[in-house]
C-alpha cells in the first residue's frame, strides 16, 4: 500500500522493465482491472506486479451505465491520478479512442503522464466508441489510427510510456484486416499490439505468428468474444500481457447483490455479518494504522 509519505510511484520504466523480463521469461505480465483507488490498493495487497484502470469498469462505477463513449478524457484522468496515488505500482489505463484527432491524443498522453500512469491504450473505433466486446463497432480509417500512434509516441516526455495500439477492426473488416493495421500501428511506433474481440483459437494463434517478437496484449473478458485461454496456454503463444480488466467489478457487483438480497429479507445484516470483512479488519486494509502513526508523529 503506498503511504502518504512516500517517493514517486512507480512509473514508466517498472512497467518497461516488467515487459522486457516477461518476453524473456516467457511468463506475461498478468494486468487486474480496478476502477477505483480501494480496488487498484487491493491489487497491489494481492501482490501483482501492475494495475491496469478500466474504462468499462469507470463509467459502470462513476455513471451506473455500459462503456458507450460516455466519459470524456478529463473525467477519465481525473480517476487515473486517484489510482496512481494510491498505489505503488505502475499503471496502465485505458484511454479509448485518444479523445478525438491526432492533436487530442497528444494532450491525452500528457495529461494521463501528469496523472502518473505508466501507460495507455488507444483505440481505432469511432467516436462514441464501445466496449471492445460489444456489437456494432465501427472503425476509423487505418490511416487515421497510424497517425494517432504517431502522436501518441512523439507526444509523451518519458521514452519509457508504454503506448499500446488497439484494434477493433476484427469486428467490422475481419481478422486480415486486423492484423494490418496492427502492423501500421507497430510500424507509426507503437510498443504493444492489442488485436481486440478475437474469436477462436486459431485467430489467437494466428496474431501471435504474425507479430512474434512483438509485445502483445490478450484481453481476457468474462463472457466476452474471446476463448478464456489458461496462462501456461496464453504464455506458450508469445503474448506479453494478459488483461483481465472487469473481474473485479464482476466480483464486487455480485458479492453487493447478494449482501443486499440477504438484507432486504432479513431487515439486517446480523445473519450474514460473520460473513463480512470486519470494520477493523477494513480500517486497518486501507491504511489506518498510518494514519494513527503520522497522528502521533505530527502532533
Amino acid at each position: 500500500m503506498a503511504p502518504l509519505l512516500r517517493a514517486q510511484a512507480s512509473g514508466p520504466a517498472a512497467l518497461r522493465a516488467l515487459l522486457v523480463t516477461g518476453q524473456e521469461t516467457k511468463q506475461p505480465l498478468v494486468l487486474p482491472g480496478c476502477y477505483d483507488a480501494l480496488g487498484a490498493r487491493l491489487i497491489e495487497q494481492a501482490d501483482f506486479s501492475a494495475v491496469y484502470m478500466t474504462g468499462f469498469g469507470t463509467t459502470a462505477s462513476l455513471l451506473g451505465r455500459p462503456d458507450v463513449g460516455l466519459l470524456g478524457m478529463t473525467e477519465m484522468v481525473d480517476n487515473a491520478r486517484r489510482i496512481t496515488s494510491a498505489v505503488d505500482l505502475p499503471v496502465v489505463a485505458d484511454a479509448d479512442t485518444g479523445y478525438g484527432n491526432q492533436i487530442n491524443v497528444i494532450r491525452t498522453v500528457q495529461q494521463y503522464e501528469r496523472a502518473g500512469i505508466a501507460g495507455i491504450h488507444i483505440e481505432d473505433q469511432i467516436l462514441p466508441k464501445k466496449c471492445g466486446h460489444m456489437e456494432n463497432k465501427q472503425v476509423v480509417d487505418a490511416d487515421v489510427m497510424t497517425a494517432k500512434v504517431a502522436a501518441a509516441v512523439a507526444a509523451r516526455t518519458d521514452e519509457d510510456f508504454v503506448v499500446i495500439a488497439r484494434t477493433d477492426s476484427r469486428a467490422e473488416h475481419g481478422l486480415d484486416e486486423a492484423i494490418r493495421r496492427a502492423s501500421a500501428c507497430a510500424q507509426a511506433g507503437a510498443d504493444v499490439l492489442f488485436v481486440e474481440a478475437l474469436q477462436g483459437e486459431d485467430e489467437i494463434e494466428r496474431v501471435a505468428a504474425e507479430f512474434g517478437g512483438m509485445p502483445l496484449l490478450f484481453n481476457w473478458v468474462e463472457g466476452g468474444k474471446t476463448p478464456p485461454l489458461s496462462y501456461d496456454e496464453i504464455a506458450s503463444l508469445g503474448y506479453s500481457i494478459i488483461l483481465m480488466p472487469i473481474m473485479t467489478l464482476l466480483a464486487a457487483t455480485s458479492a453487493m447483490q447478494q449482501a443486499l438480497a440477504q438484507l432486504k429479507q432479513a431487515g439486517t445484516p446480523a445473519p450474514f455479518v460473520a460473513d463480512l470483512m470486519g470494520f477493523d479488519e477494513f480500517t486497518d486494509l486501507i491504511g489506518l494504522p498510518e494514519i494513527n502513526d503520522l497522528e502521533t508523529r505530527f502532533s
